[in-house]
């Protein structure tokens, strides 16, 4: 059956009938179209908090801007993929967190929020990339959040409690995967660790190749499992990344990760599994940060395209798109100005984290106006200028990814009048949210699935189940 065919006669006729009883058993969710070959790789790639309206703004940005779809949606208008809507919930909300999202992926079985491939009487569920890694396969994450965060380590390891990322460091040492990239220093060097262990030794005297800047990443060989830590938390967002030399110097990209954890695991004979995670699309929508959102989330789709390229060519590898849950759906709404305030966007040099972190105690309005201008190219009123400034004097202003106590919920809110982009909350959704496959294996995939079916599904397009 041709894949056009597919879609209209497969899964479209069968949509209605899958929503009704969407809580099928995994032998249920897979496609009864005989699977177009099996595949040898899995890249399995995880734009954390990313609700539709998040993947939508990032193609309106490129197709106003550019002139091109985003390469995700461009799936979509030439029906080269297989797409689905997927059922977040963990064990213990209708509103998963990170922690529980990945270890329904990771483990195959849904676990309470917070939890690491634990379930609430102690069971361990074992991780995927760890029974990959036995069937002889390369394994390995990258991701732009610490390496040791909630989304990589549901991959990876089972610990009851997802804020240790000290001890998730440690148990990422012995497991020996192939490559493991993204931010985390402060859980490796002895001078951040409370407990002063110097976890960049012991992985060294294990046999790794640690790399600590973008240079040195890419003049990687394979050879020698990987440790690549470039940033103390998480990586720069990709609109101050993108403004400073140093950093684009130093801090290497997400699709620059890919592509080269993907060159070093393909010399795997036995193929190789892959999740790649666009970690700060999370945090900006916890921080109501239009303009981050949005740059990183097309800097995420520019490694979709990095694994879309390499599964075209080498014609083994299911490519997986998806998110691990919505975050605070924003949108942009609708103005006499909406396209030229979304425009707006286009001329956006910082994050609102960095232009909030140059304002201080005492600043006066028309020094903020000037601040945000410069960052932004919007002009703020004096009156909204006089408003921001009040929280550095009075109120503690605090929120998930916000140590620092900024008002990011009140500039969010100044700037919908200038972007008209708007937002719903400041946490994580309950939304069904979009899933996405190309290659050998996706058509495996119906239109409506738990997130703990994909485990299975994965096991099932590399025929180890």
């Amino acid at each position: 059956m041709k894949r056009r065919e597919f879609f209209r006669n497969g899964t479209l006729a069968t949509l209605g009938a899958t929503l009704f009883n969407p809580f099928n058993s995994v032998a249920n969710v897979l496609n009864p179209i005989a699977a177009n070959g099996k595949a040898k790789n899995i890249i399995f790639m995880v734009s954390d908090g990313m609700s539709t309206g998040t993947l939508n703004m990032a193609d309106l940005f490129l197709n106003r801007k550019y002139g091109r779809s985003s390469n995700w949606l461009g799936l979509y208008r030439e029906s080269r993929g297989t797409r689905a809507l997927m059922d977040t919930a963990s064990a213990s909300s209708l509103v998963t967190d990170s922690a529980a999202a990945s270890s329904s992926w990771g483990g195959g079985v849904r676990v309470n929020n917070g939890s690491l491939n634990v379930g609430p009487n102690g069971e361990e569920h074992k991780p995927i990339l760890q029974k990959f890694k036995a069937a002889g396969k390369a394994v390995g994450c990258v991701t732009t959040v610490p390496i040791t965060h909630a989304t990589p380590a549901g991959f990876c390891i089972n610990v009851g409690s997802r804020g240790d990322q000290s001890k998730i460091a440690e148990l990422y040492l012995p497991l020996k995967f192939d490559v493991m990239m993204g931010g985390g220093n402060d859980y490796f060097s002895a001078a951040k660790r409370k407990d002063a262990k110097d976890m960049y030794k012991q992985f060294d005297l294990n046999g790794y190749n640690i790399v600590r800047n973008r240079i040195e990443m890419m003049a990687l060989k394979p050879g020698k499992p990987i440790l690549g830590v470039f940033a103390d938390d998480g990586l720069p967002y990709t609109l101050d990344h993108n403004q400073d030399k140093d950093l684009q110097n130093t801090v290497p990209t997400l699709a620059e990760m890919t592509k080269t954890a993907i060159a070093i695991m393909n010399k795997n004979s036995k193929g190789f599994v892959l999740q790649v995670e666009g970690g700060k699309v999370d945090w900006a929508a916890h921080g109501n940060d239009a303009g981050a959102l949005i740059y990183d989330q097309i800097a995420f789709d520019e490694a979709i395209g990095e694994a879309l390229a390499f599964a075209e060519k080498d014609g083994n590898t299911l490519v997986v798109m998806t998110t691990d849950h919505g975050n605070s759906n924003p949108g942009l709404f609708y103005s006499d100005k909406a396209n030229a305030n979304f425009d707006n966007f286009q001329n956006f040099k910082h994050s609102n984290e960095w232009v909030l972190k140059q304002i201080h105690k005492g600043d006066t309005a028309g020094r903020v106006i000037e601040q945000i201008s410069n960052a932004q190219n919007i002009v703020i009123t004096s009156a909204e200028a006089t408003d921001l400034l009040k929280y550095y004097n009075t109120v503690d202003e605090a929120g998930l990814y916000n140590e620092a106590n900024l008002p990011l919920r009140k500039l969010a809110e100044i700037q919908q009048k200038y972007t008209s982009v708007g937002w719903g909350a400041m946490e994580h959704s309950a939304d069904y949210v979009e899933l996405a496959m190309f290659g050998p294996g996706s058509n495996l995939l119906k239109p409506f699935v738990k997130n703990t079916d994909l485990h299975n599904l994965m096991l099932h397009a590399t025929g180890m189940m």
